[in-house]
């Protein structure tokens, strides 16, 4: 039985509302109710603008996609503005996969330094990476809620 390597690709601009449906799931892994996940509905939205204008990326295993990742530039820096991955997957090493890919993908493009508005949830896994909380940000999709603001350096 030949395992299947995962490859990171450019996502394509047609796979909009599966990304968007992926990081809704992604998102609800953490057991927000369904009335907190329909009011990040729209921020979690992936349209097909958004693709072509961000550099977005996802990770496939054996032809599905598993995750993905977006990078925005803003001024002098990139903000991650999207990390999922598909709570199937979640635990295999694959969002560990996609960081690297997006430390890698703003490096060459000469950032240095990256910001991430991460889900209280997902703060130790940027911690983990690097990442290290410098502030609060509050909720583009729910009103009092504040997020851990994290920086990345990237290595001279």
């Amino acid at each position: 039985m030949s395992i299947t390597q995962p490859i990171i690709r450019a996502a394509r601009a047609n796979e909009h509302a599966l990304l968007s449906e992926l990081s809704l799931r992604s998102k609800g892994h953490w057991g927000y109710d369904s009335a907190f996940l329909e009011a990040c509905r729209k921020e979690l939205t992936i349209s097909p603008r958004f693709i072509k204008e961000t550099w977005v990326f996802v990770i496939e295993v054996a032809g599905r996609v598993a995750g993905f990742y977006s990078l925005a530039k803003e001024n002098e820096q990139v903000d991650l503005n999207n990390l999922f991955v598909e709570p199937a997957y979640i635990g295999h090493g694959y969002g560990k996969q996609l960081w690297l890919h997006a430390v890698k993908n703003a490096t060459q493009q000469g950032f240095k330094l990256m910001t991430i508005e991460a889900d209280p949830y997902a703060k130790l896994f940027y911690e983990a990476m690097g990442a290290k909380v410098v502030d609060e940000a509050p909720s583009n999709s729910v009103s009092g809620r504040m997020l851990p603001l994290l920086h990345y350096r990237f290595p001279p």
